[in-house]
């Protein structure tokens, strides 16, 4: 099947739930067995056979069926958010006296699990320069079990060379992580690519309508039991209402993707041509730093991107967000309405300097008309001039 045939048929039974289109909600904790041969059965395969309502329901395996088909993985692990995936994901291979590289640029709040909870766990991160490439094997030690990438960078959008790294990691043994949350399973295939563990915050694009928390784990064969396990073992499961909204959003991926990627370049391209902006951080765009391996790697673009604003003043830039009526401020992205954050401040590197020309914005791109997008843009301009 094509990808927009896969994405409106994959975890869909019809057959299985009396005919009905989507899978049902099922609300479980307890499974009953008919027979203690059913029941001592299931206990062998728990992750399998449903032995309690925390390894999943019915309503939990439809979404990650589909989710493992379109990211070309073998399983997927639902989670109750995105961070509680990554959480999930690093803790089923790490223990004391372990070494994680973690790339600098990666979302903060998993730096942060890193420097707190590992670190306190006795596993020591490294960061490392996102554009480092095949230069990863000069920081692999003995006890180095995972590499940690995230293509674009969080609020910065450098990209990173993932074949080149996954095949050093694959040579030394380690274990290759991705945060495809900004590919999505439609821009970026993983596995394609030589990751072992593909990481979505599902509540972000999948879901895509700014109503619930979800976090998705796929992997391949080999690596499907080990996360599993780890998951179950630290209670990270997904509700089934949740898990029902993301099967949900799941269908109109494609074309709200599609809407998504088209507004947020023609946003990009028109504020690189703004007097009051410096430079745009958006893969796609021709003059972007990663733009080649951006093209070569994937398929193409979400509606999350960065602006530097050239030098002014910190009123200037609030005076600017303050009086947006379609750029709502808020820290999430991927639903479908139009965000913008400032985030001046917010970048932390410790591996590789971050010296922006000026202020710095995150924006997301809606499903608004992009000509009032660009209105209400214009009006803050204004009000930036006024008050420099």
């Amino acid at each position: 099947m094509k990808k927009d045939t896969l994405i409106v048929h994959a975890g869909r039974h019809p057959e299985d739930q009396h005919g009905a289109v989507n899978p049902p909600v099922y609300h479980v904790s307890t499974v009953t067995y008919p027979t203690v041969a059913a029941l001592e059965a299931g206990a062998k395969k728990p992750f399998e056979g449903v032995r309690y309502g925390r390894y999943g329901t019915p309503t939990t395996f439809a979404l990650e069926e589909a989710v493992a088909a379109l990211e070309g993985g073998w399983r997927s692990i639902a989670t109750s958010s995105g961070l509680g995936a990554i959480a999930g994901a690093l803790v089923a291979y790490l223990k004391a006296g372990d070494h994680l590289l973690m790339v600098d640029t990666v979302y903060h709040p998993t730096r942060k699990f890193c420097d707190g909870m590992l670190a306190r766990f006795g596993v020591e991160t490294t960061y490392y320069d996102p554009r480092i490439g095949v230069g990863i094997d000069g920081l692999m030690r003995p006890n180095t079990r995972v590499v940690f990438c995230e293509a674009p960078g969080s609020l910065t959008f450098e990209m990173q060379d993932i074949p080149a790294i996954a095949q050093v990691a694959r040579e030394r043994g380690v274990v290759t992580m991705m945060d495809n949350t900004w590919g999505t399973p439609l821009f970026f295939k993983p596995f394609a690519h030589g990751v072992d563990v593909s990481i979505q915050a599902a509540t972000k694009y999948i879901v895509g309508h700014a109503d619930a928390m979800l976090g998705l784990i796929t992997t391949t064969e080999e690596h499907w039991a080990n996360v599993k396990a780890a998951v179950a073992a630290f209670g990270y499961s997904a509700g089934s209402e949740e898990c029902y909204l993301g099967h949900r959003g799941l269908r109109t991926l494609s074309v709200r993707l599609r809407q998504h990627q088209e507004t947020g370049l023609r946003l990009a391209e028109w504020l690189a041509a703004r007097p009051e902006v410096a430079a745009v951080m958006h893969p796609a765009l021709p003059d972007d730093p990663g733009h080649a391996l951006w093209k070569r790697d994937f398929e193409g673009a979400c509606g999350l991107f960065g602006v530097t604003l050239k030098p002014t003043s910190k009123a200037a830039v609030d005076a600017f967000l303050d009086g947006l009526e379609y750029f709502a401020l808020g820290y999430s992205w991927g639903g479908y309405e139009s965000l913008i954050i400032p985030t001046s401040g917010q970048v932390v590197r410790t591996a590789t300097r971050w010296e922006p020309a000026g202020p710095t914005l995150r924006i997301h791109a809606g499903l608004e008309d992009i000509e009032d997008l660009k209105a209400d843009l214009e009006e803050g301009f204004a009000r930036l001039r006024a008050a420099r």
